[in-house]
């Protein structure tokens, strides 16, 4: 479980097939901040760019770790599969304070942005998510982009999925990668967890 908050932000140095085939998947070596490993411990949860992986090795004196991705996980996701800069956060312990909002690490569909400009000292992203995403976003709900817990500003349903408007602070660019996103790039979403489980109560037809 994760907050969307980013401890982080390392960079993909090596993606490494496992076969030679797109049946397999990747081994990613990841750059990470100084000191960033050194409480960490082979089998943990990390969340890269939004996506919870295991650590299955690390060099703490190197900032470096490794982790396996599958095929399955490289099809559902986006910018795992090339270096390049990431979003990092280490699992959610129970002492700690949940500033975002409650992130499984799941990603439920990679969306694309349509919009990223500046609006006086902040910027404003729109991301287009598939439209099976639509109903779990509303205005003032939260998102997850590339690992980041954002707050959707407007909702606009379109016949080609939902696209959603969201202000970016100056604090959020410096600390994380999406500032280095374009018009174009595809983005790993995630839906508000309390989102899907209400949607299952009512849905399922017994007492809520």
């Amino acid at each position: 479980m994760f907050t969307g908050i980013v401890s982080g932000v390392g960079r993909i140095m090596e993606a490494t097939p496992h076969g030679a085939d797109a049946a397999h998947g990747l081994r990613l070596v990841v750059e990470t901040p100084p000191g960033y490993l050194d409480d960490a411990q082979p089998g943990d949860s990390i969340a890269v760019n939004g996506a919870c992986m295991t650590l299955t090795g690390f060099d703490a004196a190197a900032s470096r770790f490794t982790l396996d991705i599958s095929a399955e996980s490289l099809g559902k996701t986006a910018g795992l599969d090339t270096p390049g800069p990431v979003n990092l956060e280490k699992a959610l312990r129970a002492s700690d304070r949940l500033g975002g909002h409650l992130v499984s690490g799941h990603v439920d569909g990679i969306g694309r942005v349509t919009h990223f400009r500046p609006v006086g000292e902040s910027w404003q992203l729109r991301v287009l998510a598939p439209a099976a995403l639509g109903r779990y976003l509303a205005l003032k709900g939260s998102i997850t982009v590339n690992g980041v817990s954002l707050t959707v500003n407007r909702v606009d349903d379109r016949a080609d999925g939902c696209e959603v408007s969201i202000n970016l602070i100056p604090h959020t660019l410096a600390h994380t990668t999406l500032g280095t996103l374009a018009e174009g790039h595809g983005v790993n979403l995630e839906i508000d967890l309390i989102a899907r489980y209400v949607e299952r109560m009512l849905g399922a037809g017994g007492p809520v």
